[in-house]
Parts: C-alpha cells; structure tokens; sequence
C-alpha cells in the first residue's frame, strides 16, 4: 500500500497541542488491534478449513467430480510413469507405474490391472494415464506368460501390488491400506481371484471377466462387474451376469453390461468404462461419496448402457 505523508502545519493550534495525536494514537490502536483479531480469526478460519475437510474425509482427493470430468481422457492431475522391468519383478512379469505427479496431496490409493489370455500389457495400458490422472497410482502389468490362467493371474496382480507398495519407487506415493485390482478376460476372472485371496482389497472390477469358477459368494471387496453385450468369448450369460449374482446380497457390487460392445471392448478407450470405473474407484478405494451420484441411483439404459444392476445407497 502506497503511503502519504501528511504536510506539516505552520499555524499555531489552538487546542492543547496533545490532545489530537493522544487521541489519534488511540484510534490507531483499537483499528490496529480489531485488525489483527480480524485477520487472526480469519487465518485460524481459513486453517481449519481444510483441517475439518481431511477430518471427514482424508482421503478425497481433486476438485469435486462432474460428468465432463469423469469422462474426460485426462482428468485434473498430470501423470508421470516409470517402467518396471520383468528382470526386477517377482511374481509377474513388470509393467508400467502411472502416477499423479504432485506430493502436495499426499498418498493416493492405487490400482493393479492384468492383461487377458494372449495379451499384453498394451492392451490396457489406455486405463494407465486415464485413472492416474483422476488421482491414482495404476500398476499395468505384463503376465509371466500371455497363457496363464485366472487364479495365476490373480496372485500376480497381487504381486504386483506389494512390488508397488514395498519396492518400487514410487512406494511413498502410495496408501498401502487402499488398494483395486482390475483386469481383462482372464485378468478379470484374475481380479475376483485377488480379491477372494486377499479380502482387505477395497475395489476390484472385472472387465468382460472369464473364469471357470463362476459363484463368488465368499468376496468381501466392493465388486463391479462390466460385461458386454456382443461378448461371443466370455458371453455375460455364463460369465458376468453369474459372477454378479452370486456375490453376497449385503456386499456393495454392481454389473454394468455394455451397449453395442464386445470381448475386447476393454482393449482400447472407452468412455464409458473410464467414466464408471473412476467413479467405482473413488467411491470405494477413496471413500469419496462425491462419485455417489455417478452410481446411485442406478444408471439408466442408454446408447454405450444395455443394463445395470447394483444395490443403491452404498454402504462402505
């Protein structure tokens, strides 16, 4: 603030030459001292804001959530990601590490992804920056063997979480007690095998899941199951829609079934799947109950739904 001094007077007062400044310095006190309680109040205020935030929720992270945000390709968080290669791996064969950029939010909730049968890590490596970018680690991996089965790529999508939380070196980045798994065909069965291995998981989400074992009653992970319509591999008939009925009644799961899609509708970018799965993933992984809105009440038939099921409002 620019200051002014004031002109010195020549006349000769006529009061008592201490009155004014006496009283001046008074005045200039008591706005002095209702200032400093004014911006003391308005610090401590402004302090506990997000103070009182984290309280009801420490793990929210990023602006709150609209519909353009959760379908846009790249959400609020730049991405950075690091390789990890077969030779340091244990348990799975290495994969790429996608992740938020900023330290300034502390730790994020992190997500595994397994490739299906015969395939790569290329084929989900879409999934890598699209979920980072909303404020996740995601780990997409590569299988010992493009032929591994559903319960072998269920352990490696878990061998890939500890190398995330415990070796790698983005493991100060992640909340080791919020942890998903995702995964392709037999990496979907794979994401229901990890999650019935280890039931601490906060999401796991099939994506046109093919396993052989079809009932999952023992799960305790929020489940959503995304199929496909025009799926002839892993039809939703003898694949999705049994895994979505036999999860418990009480545990929090939902089955969306693509519109106009097929097996390897997961394998390049889909709105769709992005939009849902963020939203699956911030609600349970993060507890952020902004994404509530996104599930419940349950989504409509539309041009990329053919159905959705799910139990509305969510309990965790």
């Amino acid at each position: 603030m620019q200051q002014h001094s004031n002109p010195t007077s020549t006349s000769t007062p006529t009061l008592a030459p201490t009155a004014a400044p006496v009283a001046g310095k008074r005045r200039r006190r008591t706005v002095t001292a209702a200032l400093a309680a004014f911006l003391a109040v308005a610090g401590l205020s402004t302090a506990m804001t997000p103070g009182a935030q984290a309280a009801d929720n420490p793990y929210e992270r990023g602006p709150a959530p609209t519909t353009s945000s959760i379908e846009s390709v790249r959400g609020p968080f730049a991405v950075s990601q690091t390789s990890v290669s077969s030779l340091s791996a244990s348990g799975f064969g290495g994969g790429t590490i996608y992740y938020p950029t900023t330290t300034s939010q502390g730790t994020f909730g992190a997500v595994a992804i397994s490739p299906g049968f015969t395939a790569t890590e290329s084929s989900i490596a879409w999934l890598g920056p699209r979920l980072a970018s909303q404020g996740f680690v995601v780990f997409t991996i590569d299988t010992n063997s493009t032929l591994d089965q559903p319960d072998s790529r269920g352990r490696q999508l878990l061998a890939a979480l500890d190398h995330l939380t415990q070796r790698s070196t983005v493991r100060n980045r992640v909340d080791s007690t919020r942890l998903g798994v995702m995964g392709h065909s037999m990496g979907g069965g794979g994401s229901l095998e990890a999650a019935k291995s280890r039931p601490s998981l906060q999401a796991a989400i099939p994506l046109t899941g093919w396993n052989t074992d079809k009932t999952w009653p023992e799960l305790r992970t929020p489940t959503m199951i995304i199929g496909a319509d025009g799926d002839t591999v892993a039809p939703v008939s003898s694949h999705s829609e049994p895994f979505y009925q036999s999860l418990p009644s009480t545990l929090d799961k939902a089955y969306l079934e693509l519109n106009n899609a097929s097996h390897f509708t997961p394998n390049t970018s889909d709105t769709t799947i992005a939009k849902y799965s963020i939203s699956w993933l911030k609600r349970f992984i993060d507890n952020d109950t902004r994404y509530e809105q996104f599930l419940c009440p349950i989504p409509r038939p539309s041009l990329t739904i053919e159905e959705y099921r799910g139990n509305c409002p969510h309990n965790s």
